[in-house]
């Protein structure tokens, strides 16, 4: 059992790594699109498609192994996982960085999708640390740190682009080695000796996974409303650096603060907001409001053509940060704790699926209904189809029982 100073360790490393992460990935986003129009000589439009190819070969490798490395987190502890996780970040970004074409963006998105699984091992962790009534929040942190990471770095990235489209990838680099380092001399193992489990590779892989989580059903319907939001939320990561330019002529520094501000914007809910709905309306209320929330603003992205009134929705955006956390805590309540890192794995190859979609039906229609060609063209058509999926999210969850029955129903 880790003792207090220990675990005030453990949480402030998990929170950093995922800051770290949050901030590398938003450094990199507004100048992404450049990068691919300077290595292929393509438009914007073209590089909207290449774009959403690069992120499903992340995807894809995620949801392989997602489980593989849920499962070796619950054998060998959370700590390897981590550290492994930042380095396998730190090639990612460099060899980006380094890219003299195309495909070596590729081989660095796949890399960083096989090895970067860091929100599994940061839930798991969370989990470890904290009472099932207290998980929710402790996800929300993870969120909130998510949330800080993307306030930094969009702003930090389009910055940084005006002194080289390359220069981002080797400070979000350096960020991901600089946390590994951290992790090495202050990170200790969360996940106590007696709640470890034997390594199973039939279970470390997404059937596999379904197939052994399929004992708890309780939890099935909350997964496929887990992906559903996921595939929905990913709507911003696929496509917002394409989408803002093709529908306001924003540059990369312009993107960069539209993104911060939704970071802020979660940061915010996710630290002040979540922890009350939580205690007042219950997990599964909260994560209703936030679906409403999201639901209402990506309609908003879709029609509205004034920059200025779109910043003002990215201000509040940040409502829909309370789903996730609340709907992760309503699945970990549910299973044992040495399944906490299979779950969060078997939950990182859902969102990662999610991801892997994302691309290839918000991408493509994005590039669709804005190529050039067109005389008619409508760049808020990819989030008509996430407010959709959102909206099938929100009914699935308002099917689901509340905890309270569920357990009332097991005990008779």
């Amino acid at each position: 059992m880790i003792n207090p100073r220990q675990r005030k360790m453990a949480t402030a490393f998990v929170l950093f790594t995922v800051f770290t992460y949050s901030m590398g990935f938003g450094i990199i986003m507004p100048v992404l699109p450049d990068l691919i129009m300077e290595l292929e000589g393509v438009s914007l439009s073209e590089a909207t498609l290449i774009g959403g190819y690069l992120a499903a070969s992340y995807a894809l490798f995620q949801f392989l192994l997602g489980p593989l490395v849920g499962n070796l987190s619950d054998k060998y502890g959370r700590r390897p996982i981590f550290l492994l996780s930042l380095l396998g970040f730190g090639i990612d970004y460099a060899l980006m960085g380094f890219a003299p074409n195309i495909i070596w963006l590729f081989i660095g998105r796949s890399i960083a999708g096989g090895l970067g699984a860091i929100f599994g091992p940061a839930n798991s962790a969370m989990a470890d640390m904290s009472s099932g009534e207290d998980r929710a929040k402790g996800f929300g942190l993870v969120g909130a740190a998510f949330g800080i990471g993307f306030i930094v770095g969009p702003a930090l990235g389009g910055l940084l682009g005006d002194f080289g489209t390359r220069v981002p990838f080797f400070v979000a680099s350096a960020l991901a080695i600089v946390n590994f380092i951290f992790g090495l001399i202050a990170f200790p193992e969360t996940l106590v000796p007696e709640k470890r489990r034997t390594f199973d590779f039939a279970r470390a892989n997404p059937a596999g996974a379904l197939s052994n989580l399929r004992k708890h059903p309780s939890i099935l319907g909350m997964a496929l409303a887990y992906f559903l939001w996921m595939l929905s939320t990913a709507i911003y990561p696929s496509t917002w650096a394409y989408f803002a330019p093709a529908q306001f002529g924003w540059d990369s520094r312009t993107v960069g603060y539209s993104l911060a501000l939704v970071g802020l914007s979660m940061a915010l809910v996710q630290t002040l907001i979540l922890g009350r709905s939580v205690n007042r309306y219950g997990e599964r209320k909260t994560v209703i409001i936030g679906l409403s929330g999201a639901i209402c603003f990506m309609l908003c992205y879709a029609f509205i053509t004034s920059a200025a009134l779109v910043f003002v929705i990215c201000a509040f955006v940040g409502i829909q940060g309370m789903v996730m956390p609340s709907l992760n805590a309503m699945m970990s309540r549910r299973l044992p704790d040495d399944m906490q890192g299979e779950l969060q794995g078997f939950n990182g190859s859902l969102g990662a699926l999610a991801t892997l979609a994302a691309p290839l039906v918000y991408n493509t229609a994005l590039s669709h209904f804005t190529a050039p060609e067109r005389t008619s063209q409508f760049a808020g058509a990819p989030f008509v189809i996430a407010a959709a999926v959102a909206i099938l999210t929100l009914l699935i969850v308002i099917s689901l029982k509340p905890a309270a029955k569920l357990r009332e129903e097991s005990q008779t």
